[in-house]
């Protein structure tokens, strides 16, 4: 039996190992590394101790089907490690081998601290050229946080996912930190953290809310770019991963949990038990790598040929279709098995219920461009397990032909732009929009139908991280991104925003009511669209990035979440909150099939009716008039044709949905029935919180709806 001796003096057995599973596996009595690489001539392991001293360099032998493996019957859980790579550094080649740089287990469950930065963590030498041709010998352990041993055992009890129908899902996008870091009900110790999200007023609040799922921005572990850290800023997002099975410990409650994997898994749990899901954000398209010029702290010393895309025609540098300097190489077999073991691994382990793709399209991209059909979307339908948890793509990359909405297979889920700048363009008063505002509030069939989705496959946002937030949204005519320190050439010129007279906080009373209202058209839009909605978080309370669009890098009050409600701010939470109530109590808002705008089989009544101001139904000049700014559209309880869980016919109110997008006020004349009835006013944008006195109205009655406003009735028998 082999051994070696450490510089501690200490005896170290060394067993051949096994190729599989790939990481450092604890199996109770010892551990087993496996590491692939294809193209290395030798491979050593890397022993710390809690210092982060390094007491063992152990060459692996044994190497099978390209996998380097090696056991060690004495090491345990907690133990830190990381590896060196040896083979050629041959840029020109696309060989980026460089033994004097500690590197990363790209299997690795979980890496403590964060890299400091400094010039050894890169491959060459940097002297202020380009040239990254010329090795660096330099050795860089000091500044690269270590990968640690972890024992998987939780008692999860009787955990299981909620599993909450797609149709009745509601999306609520949040930034793990930012959520919680000044909210005034979190001791301080736990605001920013996983488990901040578990302490009862979060708890509380999540249910008034009425959401049902919890969208985390990225937090697999990532990399704060150097030129980001040197400005004082950070890569706040999230959006540059270096670790696709640890939870990143910036977000973790130091000194109450072993580690970031067990507070994580607690975090799930608790939120589980309470009804809620959880959906993790996950960037498979890049690494926090980067271009060619970027750090060895991973991938790119391991193997750089096998796990990113190069330039065929010149290996030295990368195809970029993520504009974050590289690619991962999807259609290498073990970067495949690399993202589906991680995706498993978050499902099966740490139990979480979805995913959102970041730059989905690249993921989508063969080797001859991008291919609807390719291996990475074969996996997953095939798969037994992630074929059945939530699937959501964010269906564009920046590659020529990357912008893929409706393209993506059955099973998934898009977030839809096109129902984002649809919506904007509407309540902004652009011409030409009616009649894609009508496929954007019935699910967009137009996208999805035809390949045999449903209403659900569309996730209905007008805000998200990327971009302004509602408040700025209807803030600002221009970005103002200059605390980015990017002179604001960053983020997009293509806002569809509008400021209403000024740009910024205002005084004037005309002003602010136009705005307020506005954030209720947009937010009663959403909640009044089939399809699955999402709203970002902060804007129930009008969350301000003081005209930021792309706060990628502000770890601070432009980005977090300010808790202090006035009086406006309270109402608009009551109004979504109210929103949120209508939508789960009223069936026909939450349809699995899309409709057909014709009477139904087991019904005499059309699904769908489209209104004119005068009652009657919309024509076809109606629908092409360029300046048409205003509709209603009735949806019939009694016209769903859909089933329950237990087989029972699905039956609720109906609702007439009046929308007016002009500036001046309007006279909707209420459609009429044969039958007795009335319409009841439930909800209408015109009021702080969209709730209004019990008002019926006869059919044939006019309604003056206010400019820019959504009014909402329900059919009676009164």
């Amino acid at each position: 039996m082999p051994r070696i001796i450490d510089n501690n003096g200490k005896n170290i057995e060394i067993w051949p190992g096994k190729p599989y599973p790939l990481g450092a596996t604890w199996d109770g009595s010892g551990v087993n590394f496996a590491l692939f690489s294809e193209n290395a001539d030798k491979v050593e392991l890397c022993l710390f101790d809690n210092s982060e001293t390094e007491t063992a360099r152990i060459p692996i032998i044994e190497h099978t089907d390209q996998v380097w493996h090696i056991y060690l019957p004495q090491a345990r859980p907690a133990q830190l490690y990381g590896y060196r790579v040896y083979g050629p550094y041959d840029t020109e080649n696309g060989l980026r081998f460089n033994p004097s740089k500690l590197l990363l287990d790209p299997y690795a469950k979980s890496i403590s601290g964060t890299i400091n930065w400094d010039d050894s963590l890169f491959g060459y030498k940097i002297n202020g050229t380009e040239n990254d041709c010329v090795v660096d010998n330099t050795d860089s352990a000091k500044f690269i946080p270590k990968c640690s041993v972890i024992d998987t055992s939780f008692t999860w009890g009787n955990d299981s996912s909620p599993q909450i129908p797609w149709h009745k899902t509601i999306i609520y996008e949040i930034h793990v930190k930012g959520l919680t870091a000044e909210h005034p009900d979190v001791p301080e110790q736990l605001r920013g953290t996983y488990s901040a999200l578990t302490y009862e007023p979060l708890i509380e609040y999540f249910h008034s809310l009425g959401i049902t799922a919890l969208e985390l921005m990225p937090i697999h572990h990532f990399v704060s770019d150097r030129h980001l850290v040197k400005a004082g800023l950070s890569n706040y997002w999230g959006y540059n991963t270096i670790g696709y099975f640890s939870p990143d410990p910036r977000y973790c409650t130091r000194g109450i949990f072993r580690s970031q994997v067990e507070e994580f898994k607690t975090m799930v749990k608790t939120l589980h038990r309470e009804g809620i899901e959880i959906i993790l954000d996950v960037v498979y398209n890049h690494t926090g790598e980067g271009s060619h010029l970027g750090p060895t702290l991973c991938f790119r010393g391991i193997d750089n040929k096998c796990y990113y895309r190069l330039n065929p025609d010149d290996p030295r540098y990368y195809l970029d279709y993520t504009g974050c300097g590289n690619t991962l190489n999807t259609n290498h077999p073990r970067v495949l098995q690399l993202i589906m073991d991680s995706l498993r691994y978050w499902v099966l382990e740490m139990h979480v219920d979805g995913f959102r793709f970041d730059l989905a399209a690249t993921l989508s991209r063969g080797k001859n461009g991008r291919d609807r059909l390719a291996s990475f979307f074969d996996i997953i339908h095939q798969d037994p397990v992630l074929s059945q948890v939530k699937l959501i793509a964010e269906p564009w990359d920046l590659g020529h032909d990357g912008y893929q909405i409706g393209n993506f297979p059955v099973l998934w889920a898009e977030w839809n732009g096109k129902y984002r700048d649809t919506v904007r363009k509407y309540w902004k008063g652009t011409d030409n929009t009616i009649s894609d505002l009508a496929y954007r509030l019935t699910g967009s069939s137009d996208l999805y139908e035809q390949t045999g989705r449903r209403p659900y496959a569309s996730i209905n946002f007008v805000t998200c991280h990327d971009g302004f937030t509602l408040n700025d949204l209807v803030s600002y005519n221009e970005k103002h991104n200059e605390s980015n320190l990017e002179d604001n050439r960053d983020g997009t010129n293509n806002n569809d925003s509008n400021n209403y007279g000024a740009e910024g906080p205002v005084k004037n009373e005309d002003i602010i009511e136009t705005r307020e209202r506005q954030k209720r058209n947009f937010l009663a839009t959403i909640f009044l669209s089939q399809g699955v909605p999402m709203l970002l978080a902060g804007d129930e309370i009008g969350r301000t990035q003081l005209g930021n669009n792309n706060a990628y890098c502000q770890d601070n009050q432009i980005s977090w979440v300010n808790w202090s409600l006035d009086k406006k701010k309270s109402d608009l939470l009551n109004f979504v909150k109210y929103m949120i109530e209508i939508r789960k109590s009223n069936p026909v808002l939450t349809r699995k099939k899309f409709v057909r705008g014709q009477i139904t089989n087991g019904s005499h009544y059309k699904d769908i009716t489209w209104y004119r101001t005068d009652g009657t139904e919309m024509t076809h000049e109606d629908w092409t008039n360029p300046i048409t700014m205003c509709m209603g559209l009735k949806l019939n309880g009694e016209a769903i044709e859909e089933y329950d869980e237990k087989g029972k016919i699905i039956t609720g109110n109906t609702l007439l949905i009046l929308l007016n997008s002009y500036w001046s006020d309007l006279q909707y004349v209420l459609p009429s029935k044969k039958s007795k009835g009335a319409w009841e006013l439930i909800m209408d944008t015109r009021y702080p919180d969209g709730k209004t006195e019990q008002k019926h109205f006869k059919y044939g009655q006019k309604y003056e709806i206010l400019g820019r406003s959504v009014s909402l009735f329900k059919l009676t028998n009164k």
